[in-house]
């Protein structure tokens, strides 16, 4: 299953995924939620929702972390496209360049 063009993580339906554009959130939440995975580019799956509807338990680098709602309204994805599924292999000093020039790029898209 694929995602509208744009959305919110929290608009995601289980079983759904979208790729992370940028962070909506305070400083201190970013820098947590990055540390957990939550990067640019980063592939997103919504894998299970509690029954009362909050937290949703979502996917990202092979961990499972639970987010409220309010957490993931905050959050920007867009639609996973074919090479986001299988990414390329990178160098290490390659994927590190790219990465800390992405994240510099969300954290500026965010403010």
């Amino acid at each position: 299953m694929g995602v509208r063009q744009l959305s919110v993580l929290s608009q995601l339906n289980v079983g759904e995924s979208g790729v992370l554009i940028a962070l909506d959130l305070p400083d201190s939440v970013q820098n947590h939620l990055m540390h957990m995975g939550f990067v640019p580019n980063a592939l997103v799956t919504v894998l299970r929702r509690a029954p009362a509807g909050d937290p949703t338990v979502y996917g990202v680098d092979g961990m499972e972390i639970a987010l409220r709602h309010e957490t993931a309204e905050s959050i920007r994805v867009r639609a996973p496209k074919a090479e986001d599924a299988d990414p390329p292999e990178a160098t290490e000093n390659q994927d590190s360049d790219a990465s800390e020039l992405d994240i510099a790029e969300m954290l500026e898209v965010s403010r």
